[in-house]
């Protein structure tokens, strides 16, 4: 679905916990999150450390939607 959205010019961040399978998918613009079962949070943390970390996820998805890739890119 990623690519096919880009196709249109719009581009796309595929954020996920497995980056092989993203790369194999062929998105573009790649953020690996933290986990299988909470890829955008950790219930481990307590309110502020996690809603901290989701910023910092959405920040980064942000910046790689502003950033022009020529190839598939993992923005760690």
């Amino acid at each position: 679905m990623v690519k096919g959205i880009e196709k249109f010019g719009i581009p796309v961040v595929h954020m996920c916990t497995v980056v092989p399978i993203s790369l194999t998918v062929g998105a573009n613009r790649i953020v690996p999150t933290v986990a299988i079962p909470h890829p955008l949070g950790n219930p481990n943390l307590d309110a502020q450390e996690e809603l901290a970390l989701r910023k910092r996820l959405v920040d980064k998805a942000l910046h790689a939607l502003e950033t022009e890739v020529e190839e598939q890119t993992v923005f760690e």
